[in-house]
């Protein structure tokens, strides 16, 4: 693990506050939906709050690219009104209040004021955490999974403190780490996985799983890994007040010494530094020192998928990981992680020992399968997950039937937006049959709510299609094959890609 210095050089890392002159005074008599000038005015206000955090960001980023080791003693004053009111337009609009019970709206019509007092108490340290609410959303397997909605101010000191953490860990992470970065999305994701399957020489395949990963982070540890870069103690404070803020549930406050509160803002930041140094840093000297033959590694939060080229490199690797995350009080869920015989040659090497097709593996939302081109090459195919698939369709037949009175315009509006949506991340290479199928079932489940409006609806088959043709898009593929979209975003000559010299396999550039 790195240490650096208990003291940084005040002229890289204490920034200078930043310059509130010329800010445009508030004017709380004036209604907020007002003259155009007024629109004009926030607009313009808004733009440079943007380009004031982003300055003072950039000389934290390129102090941490710089200095590796280097610890940061002062990072609180980058906590700005300029950075909190940029954290508040960054908010979903529409997300459930917490235990505040303020919501979006009401909060910005009295934006200012609000901004200004929550930035003092920040400042002074009179602010205080509340608890989160917790709520249930469903799993595609019927559990529930618990989640935490934090107050409104909250969620603002959070992702104003994210952003400036952010800053420093984006110059630490690396390549093969993609849950929840800033530029990294689950396709870059999924493509980068595709990538290192077909072009290292991969014949198996861990697919990992760790047990209520956030639920069993341990706070100590986790405080343990952000003093290693974060010197400022004012920063661990603000975090620490999160973590023991509590979780409400049915009228009780319940504490605990682990879990992150999976759901705010600040959990997806915090689960990548804790795996960062309990993980990502351990399997990348593994890789290179241990490993006989070619490894790739793809992290997305806590689901981790390993492809090794040699079965007994996979095997001791597993019997490794499993003590390095006891180590830090995580676990692998036996019952989902997995090795499996995976690659170019699985299925070649499983007839000859007279074995059936290689066994399929899941990963963020699809099943991925040893298949072959049309010209015989070896491919990796994604289909949707079946699962997944019928949980989504159940929720349209489930909200179809609310909407069963609708006018037609208004439901074929409404359904193009869920089938537009669906494709968006679905319309994938190899996967026009499974969004072929989900259209048609949507187009199935729209005729029957409208036969159920009454018995005299004599809606066919020819009818419905019509109006899906009117109202639903097409299914087609939306998506570049992974190969061609990987090697935009990290082409071969790049020198470096922010994560070391550029190789193919899993993590981009790596």
């Amino acid at each position: 693990m790195m240490h650096g210095p208990e003291k940084s050089d005040p002229a890289i890392l204490a920034m200078k506050p930043t310059n509130k002159a010329g800010r445009p005074a508030a004017e709380p008599g004036e209604r907020r939906a007002g003259a155009e000038g007024n629109a004009s005015q926030q607009s313009t206000r808004r733009a440079q709050d943007r380009e004031s955090v982003s300055q003072a960001l950039d000389r934290v980023r390129t102090a941490a690219r710089q200095r590796k080791k280097e610890r940061f003693t002062a990072l609180f004053h980058h906590i700005s009104t300029e950075l909190l009111r940029t954290a508040f337009f960054a908010l979903k609009r529409n997300a459930a209040p917490g235990v505040d019970g303020l919501t979006w709206q009401t909060y910005e019509a009295d934006l200012d004021r609000r901004i200004e007092d929550l930035h003092a108490r920040v400042q002074r340290g009179a602010y205080r955490a509340l608890p989160s609410r917790r709520r249930y959303i469903p799993k595609p397997d019927g559990r529930q999974r618990p989640l935490a909605v934090a107050a409104l101010e909250d969620k603002i000191v959070q992702r104003a403190t994210v952003a400036v953490l952010n800053a420093i860990y984006e110059e630490d992470f690396l390549g093969f780490s993609y849950g929840f970065r800033p530029g990294r999305s689950q396709h870059d994701a999924l493509d980068a996985l595709i990538v290192g399957i077909s072009h290292k020489r991969v014949n198996h395949v861990l697919d990992c799983d760790i047990r209520s990963f956030f639920d069993a982070v341990s706070q100590e540890w986790l405080v343990r890994f952000l003093n290693h870069r974060i010197g400022d103690p004012r920063i661990i404070r603000l975090i620490q007040k999160w973590l023991k803020a509590g979780v409400l549930e049915d009228g009780v406050v319940t504490t605990s010494e682990v879990g992150t509160g999976q759901g705010s803002v600040a959990s997806p930041l915090l689960a990548n530094v804790y795996l960062h140094y309990a993980f990502d840093l351990w399997a990348e000297r593994w890789r290179q020192h241990e490993a006989t033959g070619d490894m790739i590694i793809l992290r997305f939060a806590d689901d981790i998928i390993i492809g090794f080229e040699q079965e007994i490199d996979a095997r001791r690797f597993l019997d490794a990981m499993r003590a390095r995350l006891e180590k830090f009080a995580l676990g692998l869920n036996l019952e989902k992680t997995r090795l499996i015989e995976f690659g170019r040659y699985a299925a070649a090497n499983r007839k000859r020992r007279g074995l059936g097709k290689p066994a399929t593996f899941t990963f963020l939302g699809f099943t991925f399968i040893c298949g072959r081109s049309r010209r015989g090459y070896f491919l990796v195919k994604r289909k949707s997950r079946l699962e997944r698939m019928r949980a989504k369709l159940h929720e349209v037949k489930e909200e179809l039937r609310r909407r069963m009175h609708q006018p037609l315009p208004v439901q074929g509006l409404w359904l193009r937006q869920v089938v537009t949506g669906y494709f968006a991340y679905h319309a994938v290479p190899t996967n026009s049959r499974s969004i072929a199928a989900f259209r048609h079932h949507v187009i199935g489940l729209w005729r029957r709510t409208l036969r159920s409006r009454s018995q005299k609806d004599d809606t066919t088959w020819d009818r419905i299609h019509t109006l899906a043709d009117a109202w639903l898009p097409k299914a087609r593929i939306l998506h570049p094959w992974p190969s061609e979209r990987f090697a935009v975003k990290y082409p071969r000559w790049e020198p470096d890609a922010r994560i070391g010299p550029v190789r193919i396999c899993a993590g981009g550039a790596q």
